[in-house]
């Protein structure tokens, strides 16, 4: 099973870190969904058996699912 999610990287994390992180992610099958400029993170969707793999990296400061978030 395949899941929409957001990683957060930590602000010192370098550009070239943020590049290899999203291509391993992309070499595991994953597929980078949206990429963030206010911080350093993006959303993809990534199967199953890798999220705990890329969720315990250093410099990955939060995952959380991709989801509708509704105001009231």
């Amino acid at each position: 099973m395949v899941q929409s999610l957001i990683f957060t990287l930590k602000p010192d994390c370098s550009d070239e870190e943020v590049q290899k992180f999203k291509d391993s992610i992309k070499n595991a099958g994953g597929k980078i969904t949206n990429e963030y400029t206010l911080i350093k993170g993006f959303s993809c969707e990534l199967p199953d058996e890798h999220i705990e793999t890329f969720s315990s990296r250093p410099y990955v400061q939060d995952v959380e699912k991709d989801q509708e978030v509704r105001t009231q």
